[in-house]
């Protein structure tokens, strides 16, 4: 059954967008060569999202061009303003940007272990109202946030746990009761890293893959088919539970210590690091554990001792990776977070060399290209896909 009028304009309309979101300002020439549109129904879409607000004629092709395909459009990048939260349990990182994405204004706050609930979300909140000042925006369209933790998939809330602070659920209502005007939504850290590595990082080119997150604590993200996976309950890919071999005890229904945490959190990075005998130095705003990789990275070959602490967290990580290739066979597992990123090539080869000795399902294992950023980039590109999804839905209303 043939498209309706009406149906037909709104999928051209959101595909010359979404060209012009990608390619960045174009002539109504260049987008009829890339929609394959004819001329006029091209320049009724120019005319239509003009008349919308949501294009704008941005400059000209060329000196010696004039007409109207001359003129360069542009999506109307002050039409919405974003703001990503990426929310950790030692402080909160956030990013204003336009609608195709640049940022404006960025900043950060550290909330210490001992302090309240109540002055953790204010700390939070005003860090937002800050950074949206600072950006020169009116107000927010959409905050996309990004923490640890499991999300409700009925409600997508996140749901309460023992082990994190209670300022992070309470600061997602606090957002949304002084930014009325904004849609806010939450998203576990993890599989917001793993949408930033699949879009413009490590895994741009597959399809199906894990990430396995490593920083401060442990988690995975599953990717099949081009969707991301949440299981159930929203706990798919909670590996710091997994029980592993080596630990002292076992995980938990509210604990994971004694499971793959236990090996592969950063506290343990730091203690295997310590047993052979390689430090942290000039670590600065990095996490210990990723500055105590990366220097053990640089340290290789000339250091044995760092390449035997290689080999020996290799060795740990391996029991992860194999875990979930035997589940899930995924090709390709991206080691994520700021200490997949620190450990790079080299820690990445040593873990899929003893996979490739552990597992019958040959799996590439690769570094992180955006290390812990990729929470904060994730989240951004949820936002800005939400916004644009509101906007660019009908351009005609």
């Amino acid at each position: 059954m043939p498209a309706s009028p009406s149906t037909a304009r709104a999928i051209n309309d959101r595909l010359a967008l979404q060209l012009l979101q990608d390619e960045g300002p174009l002539t109504a020439g260049q987008l009829k060569q890339l929609t394959g549109l004819s001329r006029p129904t091209v320049a009724d879409l120019v005319e239509r999202l003009t008349a919308s607000g949501l294009v704008t004629v941005v400059g000209e092709a060329g000196e010696q061009r004039r007409g109207p395909n001359a003129k360069l459009y542009g999506i109307l990048a002050d039409r919405a303003h974003l703001a990503a939260l990426d929310v950790r349990t030692e402080g909160v990182s956030v990013v204003v940007t336009d609608l195709v994405g640049r940022d404006l204004a960025e900043a950060s706050v550290p909330i210490g272990g001992d302090t309240g609930t109540g002055p953790a979300v204010e700390q939070a909140v005003m860090l937002v109202e800050r950074v949206v000042k600072e950006a020169g925006a009116d107000r927010l369209h959409t905050v996309g946030i990004g923490a640890p933790g499991l999300i409700d998939p009925a409600t997508g809330d996140l749901r309460d746990s023992s082990g994190l602070p209670e300022w992070h659920r309470r600061l997602v209502a606090a957002l949304q009761e002084r930014l009325p005007e904004a849609r806010v939504s939450v998203e576990n850290e993890t599989n917001l890293a793993a949408l930033a590595e699949q879009r413009e990082g490590a895994a741009r080119d597959r399809d199906t893959f894990v990430l396995l997150w490593l920083s401060h604590g442990t988690g995975a993200a599953v990717v099949l088919d081009g969707a991301l996976r949440r299981g159930v309950s929203g706990g798919m890919g909670e590996i710091g539970f997994l029980p592993v071999p080596g630990t002292a005890g076992l995980p938990s229904a509210t604990d994971c210590e004694g499971g793959f945490h236990s090996l592969a959190g950063a506290a343990a990075i730091v203690g295997l690091a310590g047993e052979h005998g390689v430090m942290a130095e000039g670590v600065g705003v990095e996490p210990v554990a990723a500055g105590v990789v990366r220097g053990a990275v640089a340290a290789v070959p000339a250091d044995p001792a760092s390449g035997r602490f290689l080999d020996a967290l290799a060795d740990r990580l391996a029991v992860g990776v194999a875990s979930v290739v035997a589940i899930l066979d995924p090709g390709c597992v991206v080691l994520g977070g700021e200490v997949g990123q620190a450990g790079g090539e080299e820690l990445a080869a040593r873990v899929e060399a003893r996979v490739r000795r552990m597992s019958p399902l040959v799996t590439e294992v690769r570094p992180s290209l955006l290390g812990g950023g990729a929470v904060l980039r994730g989240a951004l590109l949820t936002a800005r896909d939400r916004a644009q999804d509101e906007l660019f839905g009908s351009p005609e209303r």
